[in-house]
């Protein structure tokens, strides 16, 4: 199964301007950095030790890495000052942007990943979080309109059809894109979204409490949505769940399946972008579990 990865640069790789700006946030030098796996950034993701003991998270990220990143570093530090004190995540200890690079320091969070394939331990742990995370907010994307594009995705690659897509998706494109339709319509709400719930976005502490960390896809929609998104992330990797967790009209689940799976077929046959290059594979991959998943709810198994 491909992995969330990319090629990242490690703490050594910073320019000496960005180490020192983000020691001047935390008031010392840091003298230990050790690189986090998962997730698609091209910069740094290590947890740092300073001289006088202080941990923290860091990533950081320039432009000439990957032109999206930055942009998406920033978004997340807007939206981590919007948070709600209760919302599980965690919290923002400073921003260091020169314009070119961005770097993000955040208290740091020990705990471990997500076992894979998924263990009922960790699913309910995550289950009881993502109800947690689920508060009205104001101040954030609307997860509908920001979906719009990408849930046309089906009528898109109906215009030209490729060769190498799936054959029961192929023959069955005017449904799908109709289906994407209604699953837009149902993603209007006002309840905190954090919009890329995976195993690699989750840490799961001794106490057995989960941490949400990366939010720069955070919006306002339905409370459904983010459980949705963890329940592709079990078929992805494996594990036992019932789509029944899902609290939401089935056909407004079928329609947002149909909606994703447009968005990552479609995607999956763009050229990686630079810095990522499993990224396509890892949409591909999810592409092809969507279409199985559409396949089965439609036929009624």
């Amino acid at each position: 199964m491909v992995q969330a990865s990319g090629v990242r640069i490690g703490w050594a790789d910073l320019p000496g301007s960005v180490r020192e700006g983000i020691e001047g946030l935390l008031g010392e030098p840091v003298v230990g950095a050790v690189s986090q796996p998962g997730g698609f950034s091209p910069g740094t993701a290590d947890r740092v030790v300073t001289a006088g003991g202080r941990r923290a998270f860091v990533k950081a990220v320039g432009a000439a890495l990957n032109e999206h990143s930055p942009v998406m570093h920033r978004a997340e530090a807007r939206i981590a000052a919007l948070l709600p004190a209760g919302v599980p995540a965690p919290r923002l200890l400073g921003v260091h942007d020169d314009g070119d690079w961005v770097a993000l320091v955040f208290e740091d969070v020990v705990g471990r990943l997500p076992r894979t394939p998924w263990e009922s331990a960790d699913l309910t742990a995550v289950l009881g979080t993502l109800r947690e995370v689920a508060v009205p907010i104001a101040g954030l994307p609307s997860l509908r309109e920001g979906s719009a594009e990408d849930f046309g995705g089906w009528r898109r690659l109906a215009a030209a059809p490729p060769a190498s897509l799936d054959p029961w998706a192929a023959g069955r494109l005017d449904l799908l894109a109709g289906l994407a339709d209604r699953g837009l319509a149902a993603l209007a709400g006002d309840r905190l979204v954090h919009g890329d719930i995976r195993a690699d976005n989750l840490v799961i502490r001794a106490d057995g409490s989960v941490s949400v960390v990366d939010w720069p896809h955070a919006c306002v929609g339905p409370a459904w949505f983010d459980t949705l998104s963890l329940l592709l992330n079990v078929r992805l990797y494996g594990g036992r769940i019932d789509d029944a967790v899902v609290d939401a009209d089935p056909d407004a689940v079928t329609g947002c399946l149909a909606g994703l799976a447009g968005f990552f077929a479609e995607r999956a046959l763009q050229p990686p972008p630079p810095g990522l290059p499993t990224l396509r594979r890892f949409q591909q991959a999810q592409a092809e579990v969507l279409i199985l998943w559409l396949r089965d709810r439609l036929a009624g198994t």
